[in-house]
């Protein structure tokens, strides 16, 4: 291959496997692409089929039209003539392909490619000008065109090569495509995969109306044997009675053809006259078998009452088809109460789905998942409370771990479209709930969800002394009635009651009675029988009233030294005395009727030195706080066991109540603090009411709701507070 231009330079090439040196003298400029064609086919070498190979002959010729010739000529010569000046090939052993390369040709292919890269764009208007690019006004200029409105001072236009925002932009636009690509791959990998989901369902779906369907045509098949059944049998047994009596209706007959044989025969009067009174006696017993003695009716009766009409009924309301238009990835949730949520509480996170078009839904059946587990990224948090020891363990429990493991969440469907996600985190710090709907995330998935150790006071009444509605005047028990509408807050230092809202602690009225009065009643519960029962520690009475204030009954007894507190028993109504002078609990039935007598003065088991609270159990037994226990006693009043917390020692319980599940919600006064602990019936620590932004001072009763909730005195401060327990 030669050029025979004036040079721009000169590139010399020697071939290592041969003698050809290949020489070429080329005008830059006047180099084109034509110079990288094979003049046999006139394709554009390359490194693949059309390789450029050179020939002893110094021409250059691509591999496609040198195998092509050489299949046409060799033969059995092993040579073939060169397209260009004809001269004689020898074919190397290792065929056409070992022929050596054109590294020339090679080196301009590479060089048009750097020549292509290296393009710098020129203005259109001043050819000889670069263009340049404003990245601040995205647009494109020389110099001359900008007219010196560009310049790359601080905080002005920034400006660069148009050749390198060309490389930039390509860059991009290649990292977008590809962005682009791969975004693509994975919608479509997963509208495949829900396809695939669909396909799945709808077989299940077909499998189980088969399933249905089929379990239903057995059960029509079997009672269709059943009444074949029946039928068969009542045929059956007609056929018989019928069967005999036709056997022996042909039984009389043949007797009576058997007399008439050789009749005609006789000749003797007498024997003739036997004949004639026996045949007139199977006369009569003929006339007996004339009649069937079974009938022939029997029929089979589908429409004696409303059965079919219920099936048809109950057939057209069997099975539904439910579809969902729900989009997961619009639909979004939110944590409703409380916020932010509360350790060892229950929480609730709304679950709202819209479609695709962002239309709320009406109706609820989508398969919604839900997990909480911790934030991994999250600080950790101090506990709210020790957790409660596994079964066998003692008290003080060990303390918590940070679980692992996904903490449950109940999902209810209220059919409307929502959602409602029920949880309980067990510590502080912050969570992640993972909702999905059909295995699909949500909008905001995961929803974040901190956790705070406080337990604070969902309502407060009162915070100062006096007379009015609001106040309070050494207020030291309280109780709910069985329906949750009512607190009773014994007002001692007024001498009366006061009455609130249990839901949320407003004024009601008041309940003043003469047996209220001397400031000195001190332990008050609800009965079912009569409404309130207080107990008078310097009258040493039992009052027992209605919640109007109406008194109905009072008893005492001749045990009574020092009665501070009393409970009522739910399942028999007993009321139990607890009198810190005696140190025992004095058991009544409900109608003031003494019973026994719980625990004595003493130290040793069963045996107290000073009484501070007294409860019952759901299930019978009578819990006693002393000091910083709670001693446990069977409902017959025999000792099982005596529960101690944490504290070592080192505080007092105050009020004492038990839930319907049997947890102890027990008030305490430490050095440092004041709380509200929650044991279970083997003393474990459950949980703690802190009541951080508005601290107890000096809890002493207190009474449970049937919603978790307690109502806690605090003589300290003068209020009543309402607490989430549980």
């Amino acid at each position: 291959m030669r050029f025979g231009r004036p040079a721009a330079g000169m590139v010399t090439l020697s071939n290592m496997s041969s003698t050809l040196v290949e020489t070429v003298s080329i005008n830059y400029e006047d180099f084109n692409e034509s110079f990288l064609t094979c003049g046999t086919c006139l394709c554009m070498y390359d490194g693949g089929e059309h390789t450029p190979k050179l020939l002893p002959c110094s021409h250059t010729v691509c591999l496609h039209c040198l195998t092509r010739i050489a299949a046409s000529q060799t033969r059995d010569t092993g040579t073939f003539r060169c397209p260009i000046c004809r001269e004689l090939i020898t074919i190397p052993r290792g065929g056409v392909p070992a022929l050596p390369p054109s590294f020339l040709v090679n080196q301009l292919l590479d060089l048009m490619s750097r020549q292509r890269r290296e393009v710098v764009p020129k203005c259109a208007t001043h050819l000889n000008q670069e263009l340049l690019f404003c990245e601040t006004c995205d647009s494109v200029f020389c110099t001359l065109c900008a007219g010196g409105s560009h310049s790359n001072g601080p905080g002005e236009h920034t400006i660069i090569p148009f050749s390198i925002a060309i490389k930039r932009m390509s860059e991009i636009l290649l990292y977008k495509a590809n962005e682009c690509i791969a975004k693509l791959s994975q919608a479509e990998e997963a509208v495949s995969a829900e396809l695939q989901r669909l396909d799945v369902a709808t077989e299940t779906c077909l499998e189980q109306v088969s399933s249905s369907i089929a379990e239903l045509s057995a059960a029509l098949d079997k009672r269709k044997a059943q009444l074949l059944e029946q039928v068969t049998q009542a045929s059956q047994a007609k056929r018989i009675v019928l069967e005999e009596q036709l056997a022996l209706v042909a039984a009389e007959k043949q007797k009576v053809e058997k007399e008439c044989d050789g009749l005609q025969y006789q000749v003797e009067v007498r024997s003739i006259s036997q004949r004639i009174a026996s045949l007139g006696v199977k006369l009569e017993s003929a006339s007996t078998l004339h009649e069937p003695r079974e009938n022939s009716f029997i029929t089979c009766e589908l429409k004696h009452n409303d059965s079919l009409s219920q099936v048809e009924t109950a057939l057209a309301r069997l099975g539904r088809v439910r579809t969902s238009t729900t989009f997961p990835s619009l639909s979004s949730a939110v944590l409703e109460m409380p916020v932010p949520a509360v350790a060892r509480l229950p929480a609730l996170a709304r679950l709202w789905t819209v479609d695709y078009h962002g239309c709320p839904r009406k109706t609820g059946g989508d398969p919604v998942t839900a997990e909480l587990v911790v934030d991994p990224d999250a600080p950790a948090a101090a506990p709210a409370a020790p957790a409660p020891a596994g079964p066998g363990q003692g008290s003080p429990a060990a303390p918590p771990q940070v679980p692992q493991a996904p903490l449950p969440c109940q999902v209810t469907d209220w059919d409307d479209g929502s959602y409602t996600i029920r949880f309980r985190p067990w510590d502080a710090g912050r969570y992640l709930l993972k909702l999905s709907v059909m295995d699909r995330p949500i909008q905001n998935y995961p929803l974040k969800v901190e956790v705070t150790p406080h337990n604070n006071p969902v309502r407060t009444f009162g915070g100062s002394r006096g007379l009015g509605k609001a106040e309070f005047l050494q207020p030291v028990g309280v109780a709910v009635d069985a329906e949750g509408r009512s607190a009773f807050v014994l007002d001692t230092g007024n001498s009366r009651i006061k009455v609130l809202c249990a839901a949320d602690l407003s004024f009601q009225r008041h309940i003043e009675t003469a047996e209220l009065a001397g400031r000195s009643c001190t332990g008050i519960a609800c009965t079912k029988e009569h409404g309130l029962v207080v107990v008078n520690w310097r009258t040493k009475q039992v009052i027992e009233m209605t919640e109007e204030g109406e008194v109905v009954r009072t008893f005492t007894h001749a045990g009574f030294q020092e009665p501070i507190a009393l409970a009522v028993e739910a399942t028999f109504g007993h009321i139990l005395v607890a009198d810190n002078g005696a140190c025992c609990v004095f058991v009544f039935d409900s109608g003031g009727k003494p019973l026994f007598q719980v625990g004595r003065k003493g130290s040793g088991p069963g045996c107290f030195s000073m009484i501070s609270g007294v409860a019952a159990a759901p299930s019978g037994e009578i819990l006693v706080a002393e000091n910083d226990r709670v001693h446990v006693f069977t409902a017959k009043g025999d000792f099982q066991e005596t529960l101690t917390t944490d504290a070592k020692g080192k505080g007092r319980i105050g009020g004492l109540a038990c839930d319907a599940e049997g947890r102890i919600v027990a008030t305490r006064v430490d050095k440092a603090r004041a709380y509200v602990h929650v044991l279970s019936l083997k003393g474990q620590v459950v949980n703690t009411v802190d009541s951080h932004d508005a601290p107890l001072k000096r809890p002493c009763g207190l009474a449970v709701t049937s919603d978790q909730h307690v109502v806690v005195v605090d003589l300290g401060n003068d209020t009543v507070s309402k607490y989430r327990y549980w």
